[in-house]
């Protein structure tokens, strides 16, 4: 706006003066809608025009599912190591304690126990915002923990899958987390113990080739992106064109790969629900 009429609409700010709009008050969903940074934590992190679900991380699903926010977080300080003195772009090692300044977290995923509708329960939870939520050797090693407290408390397990699939910087220590991770649910399932599979968005490669996949009860959250390899891989492999949404949560529902979707505002509820249901006990309103 020119000077002259800044003045007259009584506009005395200076344009050197001014100040841009602190970055985090708005967001924007892909369909363009805008919301209040606050009002979108009250919903949940869900957009309320559009119902799109926004990428959230440990901290956020924490909140959402232990009651009050209060948990334990088991082995904080577990944090990948540069065993195979990697480099691609850049040194392994460094690009660790980029991601670990950049996010203040240790690793790729995050376990804590705590209360969640008064009961027990025991939370993995990928954060997709550390090394697009790659599961190397720690990632391994903290679920395995997670599920050897469940099996020795006794409690519920959920496991939050959100990543891009395996650390191709850890190589084949990477891919062992597969089949070691895999062991750990069977014995959890010996044992009768629920574990709950949240597949968020995305839940690709490696992730969903192990525990992503193996829950006693598969779920998901809408509009979810859920596949193995990428389209075009896929594509190349069966030579074949794919649906536009085939690898969305509701295709992967629709042919039997998941048992429901659930909205995040019910998130907490229906998985207590299925907790009370598969230990035939009567369910908490």
């Amino acid at each position: 706006m020119a000077w002259f009429k800044r003045k007259e609409k009584g506009i005395q700010t200076t344009t050197e003066e001014k100040k841009d709009t602190p970055k985090g008050l708005w967001y924007k969903s892909p369909t363009g809608k805008i919301v209040e940074a606050d009002e979108l934590a009250k919903n949940f992190y869900v957009s309320p025009e559009d119902d799109y679900h926004v990428r959230i991380g440990s901290k956020e699903y924490f909140s959402i599912l232990f009651d009050d926010n209060k948990f334990k977080e088991l082995d904080p300080n577990l944090e990948s190591k540069d065993t195979l003195s990697f480099v691609d772009t850049k040194k392994y090692s460094d690009r660790l304690k980029q991601a670990q300044e950049k996010t203040n977290l240790k690793d790729a995923v995050r376990t804590a126990v705590g209360k969640s509708k008064g009961k027990d329960l025991v939370i993995a939870c990928m954060d997709f915002s550390f090394i697009g939520g790659s599961m190397g050797s720690v990632v391994g090693e903290k679920i395995a923990r997670a599920i050897d407290y469940s099996i020795k408390k006794k409690t519920p397990f959920l496991m939050i899958s959100k990543s891009g699939g395996a650390r191709m910087m850890e190589a084949a220590l990477s891919l062992m987390q597969l089949a070691k991770t895999s062991a750990k649910l069977a014995q959890l399932s010996d044992l009768g113990i629920p574990y709950i599979s949240l597949c968020t968005d995305p839940t690709t490669g490696g992730t969903t080739a192990s525990y992503a996949m193996l829950g006693d009860i598969n779920i998901a959250e809408p509009g979810a992106l859920i596949g193995f390899a990428g389209p075009r891989v896929v594509k190349e492999a069966t030579g074949k064109d794919l649906p536009e949404d085939f690898q969305t949560s509701e295709f992967l529902l629709e042919h039997g790969f998941l048992d429901f979707i659930t909205h995040r505002k019910d998130l907490k509820n229906n998985i207590n629900q299925y907790i009370d249901l598969i230990q035939n006990k009567p369910i908490r309103v």
